[in-house]
């Protein structure tokens, strides 16, 4: 049930920015069990000014090739699957021509109830107690 945020700076061609949602969403499905078919992404270009970003943060040298992914997902996974799941990331991208150094990534872990696939329903959450 993630939901994936992928930003990158303006120009860059629609099949790679399709190609950095196919890496990211094979490392979901091969390091934390995402069920392949549940993929919900949104990939976004932006302006040089409105993807601000620190070129050398903890001593990491980024680049304007710089994407940035912020996952929103449910709670439960553990640190080495958090791990592994960066490195998948990184590994899978670098494959596509994107330096490690510019892979930045963010999980925002959130309660299943807080997800709704459609129907006005909290669709994880325990059915709702009928009271006569």
């Amino acid at each position: 049930m993630p939901l994936v945020r992928i930003s990158v700076l303006k120009g860059k061609r629609p099949a790679w920015r399709r190609e950095l949602g196919e890496a990211v969403h094979e490392a979901l499905v091969k390091t934390i069990a995402v069920p392949p078919q549940d993929r919900f992404q949104v990939l976004g270009e932006h302006e040089p000014g409105d993807l601000v970003y620190d070129p050398g943060f903890l001593g990491i040298a980024r680049t304007n090739d710089i994407v940035i992914i912020q996952i929103t997902l449910s709670l439960d996974r553990t640190l080495a699957q958090k791990r592994a799941l960066y490195r998948r990331i990184a590994d899978n991208l670098a494959r596509v021509g994107l330096r490690r150094e510019d892979v930045w990534i963010n999980l925002v872990e959130v309660a299943k109830e807080n997800w709704s696939f459609g129907l006005g329903e909290a669709s994880y959450a325990e059915p709702e107690k009928v009271t006569a």
